[in-house]
This record gives C-alpha cells, structure tokens and sequence, in this order.
C-alpha cells in the first residue's frame, strides 16, 4: 500500500526539532549571559528557575519555529518559480517527485538534536541538509529540463538565495552598526 501522504507531516516536524535545538542552544547561551550580568538571580525573585527556562525556551522556539517556516515558505515558492520559468513540465508531477526530499531535512534534524551544544555545527548540519536537499531536487526535476533550463535553474536558486543572504547580512550590520554608534561611549 503506497499513500502519497505518508510523508506530509515531515516538514512540520523537521521545523520544529530544527526550531527545539536552535532554541535549547539559545537558551543557554541567553542564561549564561544572564548570569555574567547578574541579572538572573534578579530574575529568580519573581520567577522559579524552571519557570524562567521554560518561558525562555518557549518563546526562542517560536521565534525560531516562525523563521524556519518562512524560511521554507520562501524556498517553496523558489522551487515553484524555478519550475514555471525553467521546467517542460506543466502539470506538476515533477513537484510530486520531490516531496520525499523533506525525508532529508528529518533526518538532518533529528541528528541535529545531539548538536545541541555548538551553534556552529547546528549551522552546519542545516546548511548540509539544504545543499543535500538541493542536489537531491536537482537532480530529480532533471529530467523534465534542457541544459539551459537546468543551469538557468541552479543559477537561480543560487543568485536569489546569495542576493537573500547578502540583504539579511547587510540589514543586521547597520543594525548592529546603528546600535553601536547609539551608545554613549
């Protein structure tokens, strides 16, 4: 018995064990700091320490959960566009093709869970799960492309996702820059 289905939850939950270890590690990092500051024990007159770690962890699990789901809101609609402009193929089989890729992304996130300690190889296995990913959807959607659709494919995820990158780079620099520039030294 084969079902279509069976694999619709996987991006969901991916997002979520991605959103849980970003966040486990953030929360730590923040109660370090917190400490360092001195504020923590501040923070404990009104709240229990597990009270405290867990509204922290909750709200850096939603934060990282509504990232993460526009993340792939965003590359949805990449692979969709990439598809119209660049694929033969009109009736969407091709897309069918691919929606067992999200198996890739739930086995990166579940790894990703004993990497709860280093932000950069949680980093690390997000991007290898995102370039497993695309070789995967490249190499699947290959059939239905001519060689210039299929570099006009890759040329287009990788120019869109470089300009998403430099922009949200260069947004947090003079963020952090402005900040800087606004405390009294």
């Amino acid at each position: 018995m084969s079902n279509r289905y069976i694999t619709s939850h996987f991006p969901l939950i991916s997002i979520l064990i991605f959103s849980l270890t970003f966040a486990l590690y953030t929360q730590s990092f923040i109660l370090t700091q917190l400490v360092e500051l001195g504020v923590y024990e501040g923070m404990r007159e009104f709240f229990s320490e597990s009270g405290i770690k867990l509204t922290l962890l909750f709200l850096l699990m939603l934060f990282f959960f509504m990232v993460f789901s526009a993340l792939k809101l965003i590359a949805d609609t990449t692979v969709e566009l990439s598809m119209l402009f660049f694929s033969r193929d009109e009736e969407g089989i091709e897309l069918n093709k691919i929606r067992i890729g999200s198996t890739i992304f739930m086995a990166f996130s579940i790894a990703s869970v004993a990497l709860t300690h280093d932000i950069l190889y949680l980093i690390a296995i997000f991007v290898a799960a995102c370039f497993i990913y695309f070789i995967y959807f490249v190499y699947r959607v290959s059939d239905s492309l001519s060689v210039l659709g299929l570099i006009g494919l890759i040329f287009f995820h990788v120019i869109f996702w470089s300009t998403f990158l430099i922009a949200v780079t260069y947004a947090l620099v003079k963020l952090y820059n402005s900040f800087i520039a606004s405390l009294p030294i």
